[in-house]
């Protein structure tokens, strides 16, 4: 945060402008050329005479990685004038579940969601079951709820605060969801903050009707907490400004975060009883509700990601929280491309970027093991690993530039460029640490009965 800032204002950020980006992406291309053309170095070194299978592998692990270059691609949407009036007649529910909230955040995202430079029509904030872990006893959040439907009247917006028994985020959602007559709505977390201008942004891409989902850009708000908040900044950058920035770009982003995400209304009012009941062998499953909307939103029309409407979130500042939420998230995930798999076109974009990245993650295992397995390549192995070594530095260097394409209010330019110098070291943890816990939970992501709701405050604002 820089010094002087009150830690209670809430956080603005906004996109650079399209100069600087143009820049940017200009340099970016010219990385990406000059990382394609190292790897033409290596097929001609090693593929030229017997090395052929390895020459096919460095070209293979180039393709896949095509996300990168397109990602530069994405602009944010912009209406018109007249979409714009058309958008403002549009009737806005946020929906916000609650459990378990540190309350002072949970204050900062009810206070932004009334500080919207276009204001929503209502918020639904739903209780789900909030409990003391040391006494058992109910936490009510009196005070915060009494002030913001005070606040609220005050503004000319709709507000509710139901308090439910504690069955998931799902139920929580869905409690008030299931009757709306909404045309849009917005799913929001309790632990994050949005930007004033989020939702003017989020709702633009909807002037196209065929747009049925829009997911918000994410950025971290405690991210000065430690190292690992850090990090993670960094860690968020490939799949919010890399592989989902790419698949707006082809409209069809496959997961929203469920941090901030816009949908057309029907959709999750034509699922209720269904979404919140979702089973997988034979289990309940809570978790994975972003990518289950996304799932519906992909089954009927375009999916797309909006980087000018943004959004601050909590992130783990404990290594365990940390994993425990990486390994949920993969195994969702996991589970989600069996959906996508069965249920996605065999000829659309859908269900062959999954099986792009099912080979990606074969050949990042079954290239170190060609190597060392081939009396050719042995010997030459610590040369690989150097090249592999200078790639993987490029790349990062390539992905994490994209965090000086936005300007945050609590960050200062600095800031960025130290962040930046490291990103490497996120880089490394990704593969050492990240990529075998994915592995991992592939392996066991039948294990959906610890998935449950936080059980205490897990994370919170420093004063």
């Amino acid at each position: 945060m820089r010094s002087g800032q009150d830690p209670d204002e809430l956080p603005r950020a906004r996109c650079v402008r399209p100069g600087a980006l143009a820049a940017l992406a200009a340099l970016a291309l010219c990385g990406f050329l000059s990382w394609g053309a190292l790897h033409l170095v290596m097929m001609i070194r090693h593929g030229l005479g017997s090395e052929a299978s390895l020459s096919m592998v460095w070209m293979a692990c180039f393709a896949l990685l095509w996300w990168v270059p397109l990602a530069w691609l994405e602009r944010p949407f912009r209406a018109t004038a007249e979409q714009s009036a058309e958008l403002d007649r549009l009737f806005v529910t946020v929906q916000i579940p609650v459990y378990n909230e540190d309350p002072r955040v949970l204050e900062m995202c009810l206070r932004s969601t009334l500080e919207q430079s276009r204001r929503v029509d209502r918020v639904r904030v739903v209780d789900d079951g909030s409990t003391d872990p040391a006494t058992g006893e109910a936490v009510e959040y009196a005070e915060i709820r009494d002030r913001f439907l005070e606040r609220a009247a005050a503004a000319g917006v709709e507000a509710t605060w139901d308090r439910t028994p504690n069955r998931g985020k799902r139920f929580a959602q869905m409690h008030v969801l299931a009757q709306d007559d909404a045309d849009i709505f917005v799913t929001l977390d309790s632990d994050s903050v949005m930007d004033r201008e989020a939702i003017r942004e989020g709702l633009a891409p909807f002037a196209d009707p065929r747009v049925r989902s829009v997911a918000g850009h994410v950025l971290v708000l405690n991210r000065d907490a430690n190292l690992l908040t850090r990090m993670t900044g960094l860690l968020y950058l490939p799949f919010t400004r890399g592989l989902r920035s790419a698949q707006s770009v082809m409209r069809r982003v496959t997961i929203n975060s469920g941090t901030l995400a816009f949908y057309r209304a029907h959709l999750i009012r034509d699922r209720a009883g269904v979404y919140e009941r979702e089973t997988f062998l034979g289990r309940p499953m809570q978790m994975n509700d972003d990518s289950m909307l996304t799932f519906y939103a992909l089954l009927e029309g375009d999916t797309v990601h909006q980087p000018s409407s943004l959004v601050f979130t909590l992130v783990p500042e404990r290594a365990g929280h940390y994993f425990g939420q990486q390994m949920r998230w993969m195994r969702g995930t996991t589970v989600r491309h069996l959906w996508w798999f069965r249920y996605m076109p065999v000829r659309g974009v859908v269900f062959w970027l999954t099986v792009a990245e099912y080979l990606h993650l074969f050949l990042g295992y079954a290239i170190p093991l060609l190597i060392l397995a081939h009396p050719g390549l042995r010997s030459e192995a610590g040369g690989i690993a150097l090249a592999a070594l200078v790639i993987g530095t490029a790349i990062s260097y390539l992905i994490s530039l994209r965090l000086f394409t936005i300007v945050r209010s609590d960050e200062t330019v600095a800031q960025r460029l130290v962040l930046f110098l490291f990103s490497p070291v996120a880089t490394a943890w990704r593969l050492l640490c990240l990529r075998p816990l994915y592995i991992y939970s592939m392996f066991t992501c039948g294990r959906i009965a610890q998935w449950g709701t936080r059980d205490k405050v897990e994370v919170g604002l420093s004063s």
